[in-house]
């Protein structure tokens, strides 16, 4: 199992749940991503992208600086994101 780190401390919503939807598609079933952020709002938006997606975020750290969450891409994830 591999994990990808994706630093995106700075960014504002949306932009981090944006660049990790498309980072998402570059990691293999299996496989990990380990999402570093500072936006406050993550914890909302990066739990209901997993949620679409179909993953797992297996771990959420958070201190008075940073989010760290850790998502496992699942099998057949992605299925509702589908174009119309």
């Amino acid at each position: 199992m591999t994990t990808t780190k994706l630093d995106l401390t700075g960014l504002k919503c949306p932009l981090p749940a944006l660049k990790t939807r498309k980072a998402l598609k570059s990691v293999p079933p299996g496989d990990r991503l380990e999402v570093h952020c500072t936006d406050p709002l993550s914890v909302i938006d990066i739990p209901n992208l997993i949620r679409e997606t179909g993953d797992k975020v297996e771990i959420t750290a958070r201190d008075e600086k940073k989010i760290v969450f850790l998502i496992e891409k699942l099998k057949g994830s992605e299925k509702k994101d589908v174009p119309s």
